[in-house]
């Protein structure tokens, strides 16, 4: 079937609807108001339906509208994707990488990575996008994401995995915590404490690798986002958490908390994850690259 619309008709319909008249939209475009609603009844004609409701210099999207307006954002963020992909086949590297991580500990180290990366490609810029921590795999699939730092990616054959590095996690405590003077913590010791983890409880490691095997029950469970206030409740008694190691390094040396070992070691390997059949141009080939070779203990973090 023939496609009766162009890509200005696009551009219109999403200043129209962002504007909210016609005599805005055409000053974003640098259309006369005649120019621009002439285009607007050529869209509409070609269609068969109208897009907007005009009450009096208000336009308000219709059904069609609507339901247009969603393709047309995708249709041009792909556009301009495609094209700065392009640039970058042609050595003219510009465009966005959108990335997310698995976890949030991980945007703390990745400001160094960001650096090394930028001294190439000045003009690629990497987008994060921290909304999607939480489900990463699902925005990678869904195509909001181009590149996804993972622990535990879903097997997919649609997904390419690049290693990256492992770690392993501890248990945080409070230095007079009962459990800081033993060499390990068994899992069956969690009973009857705090426990404090990353949203959502029904993916976190500590419960499910550690807690729930053991067949024990915490006194409670608290969610914490943010690795800053799961370290500062531990080390002032509220509860005791799992951490990588890596992640504590100040807190430690600076005898705020303590750490100690799962008798039975849980440790991660963590991949940088890409669609498949995803173009592959310079700059994000670079990326990839500099995951591969990256470690977290390379950082050193800030308190």
């Amino acid at each position: 079937m023939a496609v009766k619309l162009e890509i200005r008709h696009l551009k219109l319909l999403i200043a129209v609807a962002e504007a909210g008249s016609v005599t805005e939209a055409g000053k974003r475009l640098h259309l006369t108001q005649s120019a621009l609603s002439h285009q607007l009844r050529d869209a509409e004609e070609k269609l068969g339906a109208p897009l907007f409701l005009r009450l009096g210099k208000k336009m308000v999207l219709t059904p069609a509208g609507e339901k247009l307006l969603a393709c047309a954002r995708r249709v041009l963020e792909e556009l301009d994707r495609t094209e700065a992909q392009i640039d970058g086949l042609n050595g003219d590297a510009r465009g966005v990488i959108r990335l997310t991580t698995e976890c949030y500990t991980c945007y703390h180290w990745l400001p160094p990575l960001l650096k090394k990366f930028h001294n190439k490609f000045r003009n690629v810029e990497v987008s994060i996008d921290a909304e999607a921590t939480r489900r990463p795999s699902d925005a990678l699939l869904a195509g909001r994401l181009d590149v996804a730092i993972m622990c535990t990616p879903p097997r997919n054959r649609t997904l390419r995995l690049t290693p990256m590095f492992e770690d392993e996690l501890v248990v945080v405590m409070a230095p007079n915590h009962r459990l800081a003077g033993q060499s390990f913590v068994h899992p069956r010791e969690f009973s009857g404490e705090t426990v404090l983890c990353y949203p959502p409880r029904e993916e976190s490691t500590l419960i499910n690798n550690v807690i729930r095997p053991a067949g024990v029950e915490p006194e409670r469970i608290i969610e914490v986002p943010l690795t800053e206030a799961i370290l500062e409740m531990v080390s002032a008694g509220t509860g005791i958490g799992l951490m990588a190691r890596w992640a504590i390094i100040p807190q430690l040396e600076g005898g705020r908390i303590v750490a100690r070992p799962v008798s039975k070691q849980v440790r991660r390997h963590w991949y940088a994850v890409t669609l498949r059949n995803q173009p592959s141009p310079p700059h994000l080939t670079e990326f990839l690259t500099l995951l591969a070779g990256f470690s977290p203990k390379q950082v050193r973090l800030r308190a």
